[in-house]
This record gives C-alpha cells, structure tokens and sequence, in this order.
C-alpha cells in the first residue's frame, strides 16, 4: 500500500504543473525518507528542501521533479550529475535513462549516497569522488549534464561535455562564496537550460531557484587519489 505522504506529494507536484507519467512515477517509487537524515524523518515527503551533511541540502521535490520533467529523458541517454548530495536527484534520474554518472566532492557524502544506491539496487548509478567543475571527460559526450548546485556561469568545458543536440541544466546566478549557505534575497539565481546545437549554444531562463553554491576543488582532508568511477 502506497504511503499517504508519497500520495499527498504526488498530487501536490501535479497541481504545480508536473504531468510526465514516467517523471511522477520515478518520484512516487523512489523513497525520500531513505535520503533525509534522522532528525528530519517526520518531514521527508513535505515539499521543501532539507538541511543534509557537510551543510548541503537534499531538493525540494518539485524541483527535482521540474528538472527532471524539463531533462525529457530517454531510456537510452548517458545522463551526468554534478553534486550528488545526498543520491536523491540521481535516484529519481535512474530509472528514466540508461545511466547515471554522479561526482560528489565530499566524500561522506558521496559514501552514504553509494549506500542508499545500492540498498535500492540503482546499478545505473555510477559515481565519482571529484571537483564537478572538471565534468567527467573520459565518460563524455553526455546526452544531459545536471549541475545540483549554482554557479554564477557556466563553465565552457561542461558544455564541451554535452553531445551535439545534448542539454545542460543549472541554477545559474550569484552564490555566496562557500560552502556556507543562507537563504537571502541578495542571491538571485534562474534554473537555466542550455542547449548544444549546430549553431552552438543558446539558453534560456526557466524558473528561480535557490541551490547551495558549486564549489571548486575537494575538501583537503579528503584529498586521496579516490578519483576511480565506481558503481553505487
């Protein structure tokens, strides 16, 4: 029997405009509750984002529902993330699309991600310790790249990763300048889509959002030649 939470989720996201079968579907089989830390268990199916380790934050679910409805998946796409968190987004992105390919620049993070990925038997998944600002290159071209946090711009060697007709979507805007994160209506930052065609690239704005800051490099006490692609 279907959880009434998961329910009451399910019809809230329809009511704001989510209609992909596939994507609701994804959400309604993927359990949110196993990606929340203990003390927010009680809130895990509200609709709102939620502190997580290494001050991120797990999305609010219609905005993971939105970028996934906005990534129109295929089931044969190569799909990369950049900012795995807590393994949310690229649970829900698994079943859409032939593979997931994740980099997490904390490694606790990254750990109990591969965790939950593998309990719930996403073996698409495949994930990296890295600076997702440096993409995945070996992997590339991508059919999709997702960036799960902001950036002020684009890196061009990112969208170097997409393949010809490929999409990239971030939140695009300004951050604050580390991993300490507050929401204030100084930050301004836009869901943005851009296209790789053969005119080269366009974009376009989508809806505002509030995403914890894209940070270069990894943490120095986890600096260890860890850097292999793995399957959650």
């Amino acid at each position: 029997m279907t959880d009434p939470r998961v329910i009451q989720l399910i019809m809230t996201l329809r009511r704001q405009g989510i209609d992909d079968q596939r994507v609701l579907g994804a959400i309604e089989r993927t359990p949110r509750d196993v990606f929340v830390d203990e003390p927010f268990a009680h809130r895990a199916y509200d609709n709102s984002a939620l502190p997580i380790a290494c001050g991120q934050t797990i999305s609010q679910p219609y905005v993971v529902a939105y970028v996934t409805q906005e990534l129109k998946l295929e089931p044969q796409m190569r799909v990369l993330e950049l900012g795995t968190g807590s393994g949310y987004q690229a649970a829900v992105l698994a079943p859409l699309c032939r593979r997931v390919y994740t980099i997490e620049r904390h490694k606790p993070l990254l750990r109990e991600a591969e965790a939950r990925l593998k309990a719930l038997k996403l073996d698409n998944v495949v994930t990296r310790h890295g600076d997702g600002f440096d993409g995945w290159p070996e992997q590339a071209p991508f059919d999709r790249i997702l960036l799960s946090a902001a950036v002020g711009e684009v890196p061009v060697n990112l969208t170097e990763q997409l393949k010809p007709g490929g999409w990239l979507i971030a939140p695009v805007g300004s951050v604050p300048k580390s991993d300490d994160f507050l929401l204030s209506a100084s930050f301004s930052q836009y869901l943005t889509k851009i296209i790789r065609d053969e005119t080269g690239i366009r974009q376009e704005e989508l809806i505002p959002v509030m995403f914890v800051p894209m940070v270069t490099g990894v943490p120095q006490e986890a600096r260890k030649p860890d850097d292999v692609g793995r399957k959650a």
